[in-house]
């Protein structure tokens, strides 16, 4: 059988690093048996779901390279969820209700008084259909549970483990709106079993629902798939994190300057047993992902643990890699491979180029402190003429010290503040060359 998996996030927004956690689990496992991986919109509200969003969607994956193999939009299975709603409400699946959400929420606060769970007690079972007249031609409009069988139900998750749940303890879901809208539950199951899904992966928010779309997979005639749940994600101290993963968004850090390899490599790992290790290639996350090797523990995400990350991998990048984007600071070529040795190991993400460069091409502003600006202008007297090599420094700093005296730190650190405005910084040496002016000192 060929394993497939989706990902189906709402088109109502930017997706963020709890969703990615989602889709990468389920690509890395597609990918590891050779199966499918698909992309399904889950689009079915109208009013909130947007074209703008479903655009960054695609883009978001596609910059992380997770490439999907069919795209879905339930938004055009509307007629095949009328269909199963049908065949459902022909087997006494499916059932007609009116409370209003005031009548329910009254309802669940009197049985949370009595000590009972909030569970709906299918009052609307009862009603004739004189009594589904009358609410109508009183101007309520019914909407639609689906009526679950009142047993354990039962599966082996990949990360839980054996999970048991008592279906008399959860309320009827509602599947369809008064409004005719398709809800997620039962959307999600028509498509997984239409379209083949043999493993889901996704929060364990989700559990509940996993309970319930079991049996209504089940009542559709077909065999669910395989469920797993990972952990939720909270902040670096243990705090909620579902409140400021509008922050987290994958556009956001792309802005910021993570690079995808370093984004995949550390939700690849994060919560399960294996240390994060920065992966050189999508295919070695794919041969080395263990979904049993993830833990139900709350995962702690910190966003500053992706800066190491993308460090390690910008400064290992080849000189190719990057000509396009040096060239486009306007770095001449003649210097281009010099500028991106001299840079690399002072930046943290590739966008710091863009500052360096600046600072070679129009100077710095000095950084002179008041006891040492009579040594600095001497020192700036004896400086040479261009053009500078990488000897330029040495020459210099040999000069200086024999005319005035100074040595070691009280000779360098003036003189490298006073070039590049910086305390710290790529080797003297390797920067002369490259300055193109020093701000108010010397021409």
């Amino acid at each position: 059988m060929t394993t497939v998996t989706r990902f189906a996030p709402s088109p109502t927004g930017y997706i963020h690093v709890g969703n990615l956690r989602t889709a990468l689990m389920n690509y890395l496992i597609a990918r590891k048996a050779g199966g499918q991986f698909i992309l399904r919109l889950d689009d079915t509200d109208q009013e909130r779901s947007k074209q703008e969003y479903a655009d960054a969607i695609m883009r978001d994956l596609e910059w992380l390279g997770l490439a999907w193999d069919r795209l879905e939009r339930q938004s055009a299975r509307l007629d095949r969820y009328r269909e199963e709603a049908g065949a459902l409400k022909a087997k006494g699946r499916f059932y007609e209700c009116f409370e209003s959400p005031a009548e329910l929420d009254l309802k669940r606060k009197k049985l949370r008084n009595m000590g009972r769970p909030p569970v709906y007690d299918r009052t609307s079972l009862t009603l004739s259909v004189e009594e589904k007249a009358k609410l109508r031609a009183e101007g309520r409009e019914g909407y639609w549970r689906f009526l679950l069988d009142q047993e354990r139900i039962e599966w082996p998750d990949g990360i839980i483990g054996p999970v048991s749940i008592d279906a008399a303890s959860v309320s009827d879901p509602v599947l369809i709106r008064a409004d005719g809208q398709v809800l997620y539950t039962f959307a999600s199951s028509v498509d997984d079993i239409d379209m083949g899904v043999t493993h889901i992966v996704r929060g364990a928010d989700h559990v509940t629902n996993t309970a319930t779309q079991i049996q209504i997979m089940r009542a559709m005639g077909g065999a669910p798939p395989a469920f797993a749940h990972h952990s939720l994600l909270t902040g670096a101290q243990g705090e909620e994190l579902s409140k400021r993963l509008g922050t987290l968004s994958l556009r956001d850090l792309r802005a910021r300057g993570v690079e995808p390899m370093a984004l995949l490599s550390l939700m690849a790992r994060l919560g399960s047993s294996r240390p994060v290790v920065l992966a050189s290639s999508l295919e070695e996350l794919i041969e080395g992902f263990e979904l049993g090797s993830f833990g139900t523990a709350p995962t702690k995400f910190d966003a500053e643990d992706l800066f190491p990350l993308t460090r390690s991998l910008v400064q290992g990048m080849p000189f190719d890699m990057v000509a396009a984007r040096i060239a486009a600071l306007g770095v001449p070529a003649e210097k281009a491979e010099i500028f991106w040795r001299v840079a690399k190991d002072n930046i943290t993400v590739l966008d710091d180029l863009a500052g360096w460069w600046s600072l070679f091409r129009d100077g710095a502003e000095p950084m002179v402190e008041d006891e040492d600006r009579d040594f600095v202008t001497q020192a700036l007297a004896l400086l040479p003429p261009r053009p500078w090599t990488t000897a330029t420094w040495g020459e210099w700093t040999a000069t200086v010290k024999a005319a005035t005296g100074r040595k070691g730190k009280g000779l360098f650190m003036p003189l490298r503040k006073a070039l590049t405005g910086r305390a710290h910084g790529p080797e003297m040496a390797d920067v002369m060359p490259l300055l193109e002016q020093v701000r108010g000192l010397c021409p």
